[in-house]
């Protein structure tokens, strides 16, 4: 192993030897507790370190690293406290994630690292967002992002590496390559020759270096850096190295060649580097035991430390809060006057204001900018707010949301436009695993709106038709708005975006220019969680949101006799229970609509709570009427067929002939 050690001295070689130091000593500590029983669980990074603290002394302190499970050397080189990380492992109070998520899922403000998620893939779409939020600021700063060569074959890698390239993002997407992903070796993985070569298909520069060398690890990512703050744009760096111990412990080694460790123990990182040090007198020979002897003591009195710390005591009304950040919401209404708009025309409206209240604000979708989205809700919008606050994107919506938190992450607001709400699928992942969790697990509250047009009724079959709605009501983290009238699409809209919490919006396409109704001017702003009575009646009572609110109107319409009241749910996470409850308890009677297929639709959650805590007041089991259990058809009679109004007759015979 050939070291250059360029400019730098003998004071700054002998404090990267005890930075490349301080994991492996901890790392052999925890080996041990874990054969003591004392930990449960642990992800050796043992033979990679001059990766983690090479990487991470060439990064400004201010800038963003995206570390994985082997990268202790990133959050000691940062200077985190042991006592802290052991926390964290440990499931303390004290820990990043207060004993709601292990090893390094978490992530700190305080010392710039954002932590994975056991998807492996995410985080890198993560890092274009926190670029792009420095290069719309005007930062010139880079962000370094790790993944392993197992995750190069995710979806999500080649979308972040395509995004960055086409936005000229400074994003190091950094790969340690260490020959297996848990037990499959390289050679199943992948069949390029380097996966360094991948780099010239998204059009940015690749490079390969010996990730042991810390040296070279330091000069590499230092020069690139620097290049990357004055002319922003994405690398690909595939730094070559060995686990040198199993995926975790418990998985072992036995599937690894003995030869191979014989030949990467020769290339220990720790070892080379410190003979290095020797033979250039930059240190005596005696020195490392003293200082492994210095560190070692003080390891084991954080750690001894730590598990004298008390366990958490379980607190559900905590768990609870914690799930989403606190927002006071205050009503808005600038304007006192108010004009006849379509339901999409209300909703462009809100994202015009909503762009000019907020200039850290930034939307994002396929084709929104100058041809204006595929429903024309952004035209204009370019002439206004400019291509960087009005981004169109490849076609990639996992990278998109991701990017989208990215940006939450370095103190930007975003909102991505589904263009239909069925490709949400695409990026399903980081919608339930990365936007909902994120707070919870580590108090960062994602600041993403989601847009989503929504629903049948225009003959466009089975995927541009879905209502997904209960796909999000169940993910705890997320609020899902679904709004039936152009005021509500506006103020809900508003107040979405106002909210520091992610929010899946749905806005159903068939109402967008078939519907018009007076909004209120200016800035307008509706509390979510808030249904709205839209007809008052005493016989029996509709539960509903979205196109079906509609339906129930029209019956209740055509019915005048039979005094039906319409409930406009508005919001379904959270839902209004106290505003079901009190119609409930006036009719006695509940029938609850909605276009999403019967089973598992979001009307089963509000049929078994009124069972639960209304049961003395109904005159009539709780009914639901809701669309048939298949994909939605193309064909305009099959669809009328398939759609819950085409039951609502029937169906309100029977609860109130009951």
């Amino acid at each position: 192993m050939i070291f250059n050690r360029k400019s730098l001295n003998n004071d700054a070689l002998t404090a990267f030897y005890k930075k490349l130091l301080l994991p492996r000593l901890i790392e052999e500590k925890m080996l041990i507790l874990l054969r003591q029983g004392r930990i449960g669980k642990w992800f050796s990074g043992i033979g990679q370190e001059a990766i983690a603290v090479g990487s991470t002394l060439a990064m400004h302190a201010d800038e963003y690293i995206l570390p994985m499970h082997r990268n202790l050397g990133v959050f000691t080189t940062r200077d985190i406290p042991l006592s802290r990380l052991m926390a964290q492992w440990q499931g303390k109070a004290s820990g990043f994630t207060k004993g709601r998520d292990r090893s390094f899922h978490f992530g700190t403000q305080q010392y710039k690292i954002i932590g994975m998620i056991s998807h492996l893939g995410p985080q890198m779409a993560l890092a274009d967002g926190i670029a792009l939020a420095d290069v719309l600021n005007n930062r010139k700063k880079v962000t370094l992002v790790f993944t392993g060569e197992g995750a190069t074959s995710e979806g999500d890698f080649h979308e972040a590496l395509n995004v960055a390239a086409v936005w000229n993002l400074p994003v190091i997407f950094l790969i340690e390559n260490n020959g297996y992903g848990l037990s499959t070796p390289t050679n199943e993985q992948y069949a390029c020759k380097n996966l360094v070569d991948r780099a010239i298909g998204y059009g940015m520069e690749g490079r390969q270096i010996d990730g042991n060398n810390i040296l070279e690890v330091y000069h590499t990512i230092n020069e690139l850096a620097t290049e990357l703050r004055e002319n922003p744009r994405p690398v690909l760096l595939e730094c070559m190295t060995f686990r040198m111990r199993g995926h975790e412990e418990a998985s072992g080694t036995k599937y690894v060649p003995e030869h191979l460790f014989a030949e990467w123990r020769e290339k220990d990182p720790l070892a080379n580097f410190e003979k290095y040090l020797i033979d250039e007198q930059v240190i005596r020979p005696g020195w490392p035991a003293f200082i492994k002897s210095e560190m070692s003591a003080l390891i084991d009195a954080e750690v001894e430390q730590v598990f004298k710390e008390p366990d958490i005591i379980p607190n559900a009304a905590i768990e609870l809060a914690d799930m989403y950040k606190p927002y006071k919401f205050t009503p808005v209404q600038t304007s006192a006057t108010s004009a006849p708009k379509r339901y999409i025309d209300a909703i462009s409206d809100a994202l015009r204001l909503s762009m000019r209240k907020y200039p850290n604000l930034v939307i994002m979708g396929q084709d929104i900018a100058e041809y204006g989205g595929a429903f024309k809700i952004t035209q204009g919008f370019v002439e206004e707010f400019g291509k960087a606050r009005v981004r169109n994107t490849p076609i990639c919506e996992s990278a998109i949301v991701g990017t989208a938190m990215g940006l939450s992450i370095n103190g930007s607001k975003a909102v991505v436009e589904m263009q239909f709400a069925d490709f949400v699928s695409s990026g399903f992942n980081q919608v339930v695993n990365n936007l909902a969790k994120t707070y919870y697990r580590w108090d960062q509250n994602v600041d993403v709106v989601v847009r989503m047009p929504t629903g049948a009724g225009t003959g466009a079959g089975p995927f541009h038709s879905q209502s997904n709605e209960a796909w999000f009501t169940k993910t705890p983290g997320l609020i899902v708005v679904y709004p039936a009238f152009p005021a509500d699409a506006k103020g809900l809209l508003m107040a979405a975006i106002d909210d520091p919490n992610p929010v899946m919006f749905f806005e159903h396409k068939y109402l967008y220019r078939s519907l018009t109704s007076d909004v209120p001017d200016g800035d307008y702003t509706i509390e979510i969680g808030k249904a709205k009575v839209v007809k008052e009646g005493t016989s029996a009572s509709i539960i509903t949101y979205g196109l079906g609110v509609h339906w129930a109107i029209e019956y209740a319409n055509k019915h005048p006799e039979q005094s039906i009241e319409v409930i406009d749910l508005r919001s379904l996470q959270p839902w209004d229970k106290a505003a079901v409850e009190a119609s409930l308890k006036k009719t006695g009677k509940v029938m609850i609509l909605h276009e999403d297929t019967l089973t598992s639709g979001f009307g089963g959650e509000i049929a078994a709570h009124l069972a639960e805590h209304c049961f003395n007041y109904l005159d009539a089991p709780i009914m639901r009427c809701a669309s048939m259990d298949t994909a939605i058809p193309m064909n305009k009679d099959l669809e009328d067929q398939f759609l819950a109004k085409s039951k609502l007759e029937e169906k309100m015979r029977v609860l109130l002939g009951y």
